[in-house]
């Protein structure tokens, strides 16, 4: 079993720990239809910067 050196110091602790306080990701609507989706995806219905990329989406 690995065992530890030396004490981590607070300042690596909180490296550590940095993305458990990570905020939820940016949300963007779509010009043409305005549905929500994530930045650089396309919306559920196949649309990309307002124009539609899939045809078999709804």
């Amino acid at each position: 079993m690995a065992v530890q050196k030396s004490k981590k110091t607070p300042s690596k602790r909180g490296m550590r720990r940095s993305h458990s306080f990570l905020s939820e990701p940016p949300i963007s609507i779509d010009i043409k239809t305005g549905e929500k989706h994530l930045y650089h995806h396309i919306s559920p219905k196949g649309f990309y910067k307002g124009r539609k990329i899939l045809k078999n989406k709804l």
